[in-house]
């Protein structure tokens, strides 16, 4: 098959779909792989290392959607990109289409087979291509958190750890998923009080047994959120409905009671944001201000760590492109966890949250013809 590997336009997009050693898996396997020209510049995968693994370098995106059977991503496809798919070809990419109705129409009037790393389960229903960026963003919402409490930043000039005779920050999580998990290992590494809401007490068990008792985990009721927020500093928002819009857990007059200066971290705004203020940011203007809160609504969060997070996405990635690459689309009749994936194919959604999110019939991959 001929794989396509375009360089990344969203806005402060540095990761690439395929990393030099995904090609010479796919290559030494008998594909053909389109590597647009500096794709993967900005991570430090140059153009050299990717002819050397056996990819063939294309002078533009142009050229790797007309010849490319199978397209291989990081974002969504923007206008300019989708308006180039046509229905022989399979898109496998994050999608988030739930709050992006735009994209929906654009992917729908293409025909194409378009694959959503982010509701592609495994055996156990897990979600294994967008766990790795979720740890990545998780990590990084700590990281971004804790940068923009300082003073010059516009937040409460707090030190995460504090220091001894001053205590450290208060962070509160909400989700206990791979997202709330990293960020709550990060804010305790730096010595904050971390509290995590969840309205699974399975997974808040784990979560005690898994931290030895260092954070407090409490059930997500109204009342517990409330009362939580004027002792938080940081706000972490890390909740999913796969494939489906994020929930909205606060409104305005609830996030009124956060101190001023506060930082809130919206994880989900990818799937329309979990903060009845939260807006998408991006990386070289990530945080504004609203009601003395900082909202930082990155909207592609794991991108400032490119490099980790393209590595970690391809070892992910890499076996479904392979059994794409091999079976074509035979490979979601074989395969029910990349079956979950297709959102859209052949002019219909394909995945039940995604349509409901979007307000659409959806129609199951092989109910009809073909």
């Amino acid at each position: 098959m001929r794989i396509g590997v375009p360089r990344e336009i969203k806005t402060d997009e540095y990761r690439v779909g395929l990393t030099p050693s995904a090609v010479r898996e796919l290559a030494g396997q008998g594909h053909s792989v389109l590597v647009e020209r500096e794709a993967g510049a900005a991570v430090g995968l140059d153009d050299a290392s990717y002819e050397a693994a056996g990819a063939t370098l294309v002078d533009s995106a142009s050229a790797v959607f007309a010849q490319a059977e199978l397209i291989v991503k990081v974002k969504e496809p923007q206008p300019e990109e989708y308006r180039q798919l046509h229905p022989d070809q399979i898109l496998f990419t994050f999608l988030h289409l739930a709050p992006d109705p735009e994209q929906a129409e654009g992917l729908l009037a293409s025909g194409a087979s378009c694959i959503a790393y982010e509701t592609v389960t495994d055996q156990a229903g897990r979600l294994p291509l967008l766990t790795p960026m979720s740890e990545v963003a998780g990590r990084l919402a700590t990281q971004a958190g804790a940068h923009h409490l300082e003073l010059h930043q516009g937040g409460r000039g707090i030190l995460l750890g504090g220091v001894p005779g001053v205590p450290p920050a208060g962070v509160t999580i909400i989700g206990g998923g791979v997202v709330g998990t990293q960020a709550a290992r990060m804010a305790l590494g730096l010595g904050a009080q971390v509290r995590i809401l969840d309205k699974s007490l399975v997974r808040l068990r784990e979560l005690d047994a898994l931290f030895h008792g260092r954070l407090v985990c409490e059930y997500a009721t109204e009342d517990a959120l409330e009362q939580a927020l004027p002792q938080t500093d940081l706000l972490i928002g890390a909740v999913l409905v796969t494939g489906d819009s994020a929930p909205k857990l606060l409104s305005r007059e609830q996030l009124g009671a956060l101190p001023t200066g506060a930082v809130l971290v919206d994880v989900a705004i990818d799937q329309g944001g979990c903060f009845a203020t939260s807006r998408p940011t991006t990386h070289r203007q990530p945080t504004f201000s609203l009601d003395g809160v900082v909202h930082y609504c990155v909207a592609n969060i794991p991108s400032a760590a490119a490099r980790t997070a393209t590595l970690a996405l391809s070892h992910a990635t890499l076996p479904y492109v392979q059994a794409l690459a091999q079976n074509g689309l035979e490979a979601l009749r074989r395969d029910p966890g990349l079956r979950a994936g297709l959102n859209v194919h052949g002019g219909h959604i394909t995945h039940e949250a995604v349509a409901r999110a979007l307000g659409k019939p959806w129609v199951a991959f092989g109910s009809g013809p073909e």
